[in-house]
């Protein structure tokens, strides 16, 4: 059995280019920056070093995400690693890359544009994989919402306690009938 899954974190080098293949494919070409932590030998202290990754999607999802993949932008993208090997001026070459099956943006292009999860949703035909991040201004849930609406049971079980006549429900107006509605 093999795997071939990537999944990287980082930030786009280059806006996209959109070309085509010679059977008419659309292809969005992209690189992303990662950085790996590793030791300086000469100081001993940690360093970024960044690794540099091409990236291709295919598709009309590539034409849909091409528009919002400029440089600068953080971006997960989840994929399988493809080789490709060919011969140049008498030299063989090759090259390792990622084909994305899945972007997730995590940034906002720019702070005065719309995010790319506002103007992705007002486009119909977006396609249903791809995945952005919540609004910034999102609100949080509590991690044990359970206990708070325990707690809040609780309380208002001891209300009723203290007050039987909250528990019981109101006596029902017999003054109102169906006819009274003006309609």
């Amino acid at each position: 059995m093999s795997i071939n899954k990537v999944i990287i974190t980082g930030n786009l080098t280059r806006d996209a280019s959109l070309n085509a293949l010679p059977s008419g494919t659309p292809v969005c070409e992209f690189g992303v920056a990662v950085n790996e932590r590793r030791r300086n030998r000469q100081t001993d202290e940690w360093e970024d070093v960044p690794v540099f990754v091409d990236c291709n999607m295919f598709g009309t999802r590539a034409e849909k995400v091409a528009q919002y993949l400029v440089k600068g932008l953080k971006v997960t993208v989840e994929g399988k690693l493809r080789y490709s090997s060919w011969e140049k001026d008498g030299q063989k070459r090759s090259k390792l890359d990622v084909v994305a099956d899945d972007i997730e943006f995590l940034t906002a292009r720019n702070q005065d544009q719309q995010q790319p999860q506002q103007q992705y949703q007002q486009d119909k035909y977006a396609p249903q994989q791809a995945k952005y991040a919540p609004p910034q201004n999102v609100i949080k849930a509590p991690r044990n919402v359970q206990s708070m609406v325990d707690q809040s049971l609780n309380e208002a079980k001891m209300a009723n306690a203290v007050n039987p006549s909250l528990a019981q429900p109101a006596p029902a107006n017999d003054a109102f009938w169906p006819e009274d509605i003006p309609f």
